[in-house]
């Protein structure tokens, strides 16, 4: 517990170099798919730790591996770093720099703490059984995601045991929110596209409206959860999107419908996809408009193996305690993480980010999302408490 100690103690010593690194991701975010500079940067910086990396991983994900002086397991962490497209509407000097772009999910945060993990890991290198496999991600936001490129290319080669964490604006900074289990859900997209037959707005009887077809649609859609679903299952249907018209005294010919299905259940997924296939068909029929329906499977349920989610409850509660190990519900959230546990055992964590004294107040993918940074010591340490104290 002492050479633990010692690290972390290292980690707060290093706490401004994150702040740093984590600002200058924040400034020049990168979306999905289109990560240029983000990952030459934590190339550079892991190589500047004499970590071997690896880059290019699965396109464009980074890879460190640092060998420890006994032998041990292969334990890997894992960090996002993609952004989003929003605009980013804080007010803080580290707002991001680039129009319409910002990092509102907190993948900055992630990359910075398993950047200072690394750090002092490397310090500690001769202390350390086995080795440790920093995977940095390129693409969590959009399907298909990263990480199944990344396995693909080798990432897990190897690996025995794989954890990630994610900060949580809602949760209180400083606290850790444990998940056993079916932490996140599978998420899928669906998008309808409605064919009828436009016209005169004066003259409805000679047209299929799509737009009002669209609109029946839409109502009809939202019964598949409660009528079509087990009440003891989790399901959420939501329709995101409807683009239809372009003058207000035309009826619409077409209507292009698009939204997002999230279930735990691999049945109640198959069933719900089932049901807006028939459920389409069924409302156009009656209406005399056809329709296309393409339904696009994301990511799989998140579920966290027994024996890696209690060694990471245990470590928690040696870092902050108990009274601030949270036990939060199961998330209709995705993430790609999911791919990773279902090819090696592993767990993913949550860090309270949440503090209404700084203004962190604000949710996931909003224009004024922002973190308590100090969040990046928890994670750090998280990170170094699950590599020192192996099972």
């Amino acid at each position: 517990m002492d050479l633990l100690k010692n690290m972390c103690e290292r980690l707060e010593q290093r706490y401004p170099e994150l702040v740093r690194f984590r600002r200058d991701l924040h400034m020049y975010p990168e979306l999905s798919f289109r990560e240029v500079e983000t990952p030459k940067k934590i190339a550079e910086y892991l190589t500047r730790l004499g970590i071997g990396v690896r880059t290019g991983v699965g396109g464009r994900g980074v890879v460190g591996t640092l060998k420890g002086a006994k032998p041990g397991k292969r334990i890997a962490l894992r960090a996002d770093f993609d952004a989003l497209p929003i605009q980013d509407e804080k007010e803080v000097e580290y707002k991001s720099r680039v129009p319409g772009v910002m990092h509102a999910c907190g993948h900055d945060i992630h990359t910075a703490s398993l950047l200072g993990a690394a750090a002092v890991l490397s310090e500690f290198r001769h202390e350390i059984a086995g080795e440790v496999v920093f995977i940095f991600q390129f693409a969590e936001e959009e399907v298909p995601g990263g990480a199944i490129h990344m396995i693909e290319d080798g990432c897990l080669d190897g690996v025995d045991e794989i954890y990630g964490a994610h900060v949580w604006a809602h949760l209180p900074v400083g606290t850790i929110g444990v998940i056993p289990g079916r932490a996140m859900a599978a998420g899928d997209r669906f998008e309808i596209e409605i064919i009828g037959r436009g016209g005169h707005g004066a003259k409805p009887h000679v047209t299929v409206d799509a737009l009002f077809v669209g609109c029946q649609l839409v109502n009809s859609l939202q019964s598949i959860v409660s009528r079509q679903v087990d009440p003891l299952q989790s399901a959420v249907v939501t329709v995101g999107t409807f683009h239809a018209g372009k003058a207000y005294n035309v009826i619409a010919g077409d209507a292009v419908i698009g939204g997002t299905v999230r279930t735990f259940d691999e049945d109640v997924r198959n069933a719900v996809e089932a049901s807006i296939r028939k459920m389409t068909d069924a409302v156009c029929t009656i209406y005399g408009a056809q329709a296309v329906v393409r339904y696009e499977r994301g990511y799989p349920v998140l579920e966290n193996h027994p024996e890696p989610i209690r060694k990471v409850e245990q470590c928690a509660v040696r870092l902050v305690g108990e009274e601030k190990v949270l036990r939060p519900q199961p998330s209709m959230g995705m993430e790609d993480f999911a791919y990773y546990l279902r090819k090696v055992p592993g767990a993913f964590f949550y860090v309270g980010g949440g503090n209404e004294q700084i203004g962190a107040v604000y949710p996931h993918h909003h224009p004024k999302f922002d973190v308590d940074e100090s969040a990046m010591l928890t994670i750090g340490k998280m990170f170094l408490s699950l590599v020192m104290n192996p099972q």
